[in-house]
């Protein structure tokens, strides 16, 4: 299932050779040319593949097969063993796992996240992060009056929040001077060879696997650098766990890794592998952390630069709502009420969802419902109901989060980023797509941009 995307030339094809022929010459857009064959076919389509390569699909973004799928009848749509092989970098992680597997990882999220202590911490970790390393960074740019790539500032910033959570460490890639992170590199990488791989018969890409040659080979070294990044402080958190041996605490603060290595090995007990196992978590956690909250960013300020309007109504929600003071700490629960903010963010995120493709494979042959729906304007109004009150549509008509029994765990930790870090931005500066920039998806499973998100800062002071 797909969305977002941007409308193009809707492009024809028929029959298995004339499908592939048009899946490989539209390779380097595959969002775009998704989103064309979707609003051509009325939301649903089917595609069908080399007759060799087991390739077949079918695509749709209809509400009704979504609920019918997610929701309805969730046992017969698995992840399923082809996922696995295609996002193999993932493990048996929450994302990739099906089964009893997926079950444990699911309790022991929702329950660290539910913890009492997690979104004090959560919260602190992305304000320490606006104040020592964004805002810093903004104002660098502002003074030198250079352009920007907002995308990248964003992934630095999602990367560096996401392993102050998971490891206590603030890798400091969001800085002025913007060091190199392999980590962050070979995730990028990782995630172009996983969307090309679903386009691609598992014997040829197991070939470049073999020869070391194109995504692949990135896909390979990647990897290899993911693992020696998490392996390096699962050692040193499994240390400290041993050392301590508390239920949550160490020093008397919430450690977040901690606290999942003794809840695994509660669920587990003997039989669990942890540095295995929680290698495989951590890298489906990183991927959900780091990308979601970068993606999902970067498309919402593209939209509000494509819409003043929308800006400036958010603008005056925060005036309206705080009368905020340059400096200060907003909370989550404060942010919530600004109705239009969230309306907004909702709005970008359907159109632009951070994973635009939610891969099932049914178990038995099932038939799916049908149906029609409007979808491409911006329009955040629809959040929002008659009485200015926020509007909550089901969740199989807006997917961002997934829906039914595998909807996001990290929703709230996700609006959490995005709401602080996007009030942020919004009070303090104006920003302007640079002329000529083009802004188009990238060929990733993640709903990235191709090239970046360059921009201009002014502060709100120098505006008028």
């Amino acid at each position: 299932m797909t969305g977002g995307g941007q409308l193009g030339m809707t492009v024809g094809c028929g029959g298995r050779l004339g499908m592939t022929v048009a899946l490989l010459v539209n390779s380097h857009r595959l969002h775009d040319y998704a989103t064309e064959l979707l609003i051509h076919s009325g939301g649903t389509i089917k595609i069908k593949g080399p007759w060799f390569a087991n390739m077949d699909l079918l695509l749709t973004t209809d509400p009704l097969d979504v609920n019918h799928v997610l929701s309805k009848n969730f046992k017969n749509y698995p992840k399923g063993d082809k996922l696995r092989q295609i996002f193999d970098i993932l493990g048996d992680g929450i994302i990739s796992s099906d089964g009893k597997t997926w079950e444990i990882s699911r309790k022991v999220t929702m329950s660290t996240f539910n913890h009492s202590r997690f979104q004090s911490m959560l919260e602190t970790i992305i304000w320490n992060k606006v104040e020592s390393g964004l805002l810093p960074t903004l104002e660098s740019i502002c003074a030198h009056g250079i352009e920007i790539d907002l995308q990248d500032i964003f992934q630095r910033f999602a990367f560096d929040t996401t392993c102050k959570l998971l490891f206590d460490e603030d890798m400091k890639s969001l800085s002025p001077n913007f060091p190199y992170a392999p980590c962050l590199k070979a995730l990028t990488d990782a995630e172009e060879a996983i969307l090309l791989r679903h386009i691609t018969p598992t014997c040829l890409w197991t070939l470049q696997q073999l020869l070391r040659v194109g995504k692949e080979h990135k896909l390979s070294n990647g990897w290899k650098t993911v693992d020696q990044f998490i392996y390096k402080f699962l050692e040193k958190k499994q240390n400290e766990y041993n050392k301590s041996n508390l239920e949550y605490q160490v020093d008397g603060e919430f450690q977040l890794l901690t606290t999942l290595v003794r809840e695994f090995k509660l669920e587990y007990g003997t039989s669990l592998n942890p540095t295995t196992f929680l290698r495989d978590y951590i890298v489906n956690l990183m991927a959900a952390g780091k990308d979601t909250t970068s993606s999902a960013l970067s498309w919402f300020f593209y939209n509000l630069m494509k819409n003043p309007i929308i800006e400036e109504k958010i603008l005056r929600e925060i005036h309206t709502h705080f009368k905020v003071k340059a400096g200060e700490r907003w909370h989550v629960n404060e942010l919530n009420k600004l109705v239009y903010l969230h309306g907004a963010l909702c709005e970008s995120l359907r159109l632009f969802p951070p994973g635009p493709f939610n891969h099932k494979s049914p178990l038995q042959p099932d038939i799916l419902p049908s149906g029609n729906q409007d979808c491409m304007e911006f329009k955040p109004e629809r959040w929002i109901t008659e009485k200015g009150t926020t509007k909550h549509e089901p969740s199989y008509k807006f997917t961002a989060f997934n829906a039914g029994p595998r909807t996001c765990v990290g929703k709230n930790v996700a609006f959490s980023h995005l709401k602080i870090v996007s009030t942020v931005i919004i009070y303090s500066y104006h920003i302007e797509l640079v002329k000529g920039h083009l802004v188009l998806p990238a060929d990733s499973i993640v709903l990235q941009m191709k090239h970046g998100l360059k921009v201009k800062l002014t502060r709100r002071s120098d505006v008028n």
